[in-house]
């Protein structure tokens, strides 16, 4: 009996055994964060507390390795940059880790005015991190009066992290992002421009699935879905093919 492969089966199983190796690579990686510290963030990651809903994206997000990457101690003062409400996806982990030893803000600002002025003082922060919220940097303000903020609220020393939809390099950065992705050298110029040096990417939160050529751009896929409601092999595809390939980046204020 003969058996017919299409061109997509073998695109998707080939990714799917390059993830797989993948994987294995990042779960080789190099732990920063001390055992009792990364044993408390795993309890708070899958804590009964955190809602079904934000425990499913575990799988595309990452959590442990991302903050352990970021080397999120409880006794550092984090920022958090548009964390969202009480139920904000990371400020779950991260506020409770925190509470009782160092200091956590979640920190919004108003488009209408200078970012972040007055809200944080000047290098006070040990860490400011940003998840999937670069977008809101590029569409209301110049980007680089973001960057510029965040680097005068950190300390000397201190860290900044970004973990984003990752655009193509092969098309020029769309200065208002609407399609959701950015590019990395467009966040790498935006830092450097700022003072900051690049200490370290990760692979982390990439995902090769993502071709990122769709019709509503990242917010096709999973979990926004957008525009693919009554289109029930479309949504499935999205699906398989999981969150976005994210950038993973650590930039450090000399």
């Amino acid at each position: 009996m003969l058996i017919k492969i299409t061109i997509e089966q073998i695109f998707f199983s080939f990714a799917l055994i390059s993830m797989v190796v993948f994987n294995i690579q990042v779960n080789a990686q190099e732990n920063i964060l001390s055992e009792e510290n990364r044993a408390r963030l795993q309890e708070l990651i899958d804590s009964p507390n955190r809602p079904d809903a934000l425990r499913a994206r575990n799988q595309y997000r990452n959590p442990l390795p991302t903050l352990d990457f970021f080397d999120v101690r409880p006794e550092l003062t984090v920022v958090e940059v548009w964390p969202g409400g009480q139920g904000g996806w990371y400020r779950s982990i991260l506020e409770p880790y925190i509470a009782g030893n160092g200091n956590y803000i979640p920190l919004q600002a108003d488009a209408d005015e200078s970012p972040f002025v007055g809200v944080v003082a000047n290098e006070r922060a040990d860490r400011v991190l940003v998840f999937r919220a670069h977008g809101f940097m590029i569409y209301n303000f110049p980007a680089q009066a973001y960057y510029d903020s965040i680097y005068k609220i950190l300390k000397s020393g201190g860290l900044f992290g970004i973990v984003d939809h990752r655009g193509n390099e092969a098309i020029p950065q769309d200065p208002t992002g609407e399609n959701g992705y950015v590019n990395q050298s467009h966040v790498k110029m935006l830092a450097e421009n700022a003072g900051f040096e690049l200490l370290e990417s990760a692979e982390i939160n990439s995902n090769l699935l993502d071709t990122k050529e769709y019709p509503d751009g990242v917010y096709s896929l999973p979990p926004t879905l957008r525009g693919s409601r009554l289109k029930r092999g479309l949504r499935a595809e999205m699906r398989t093919i999981g969150e976005s390939d994210r950038m993973t980046l650590k930039f450090i204020k000399p």
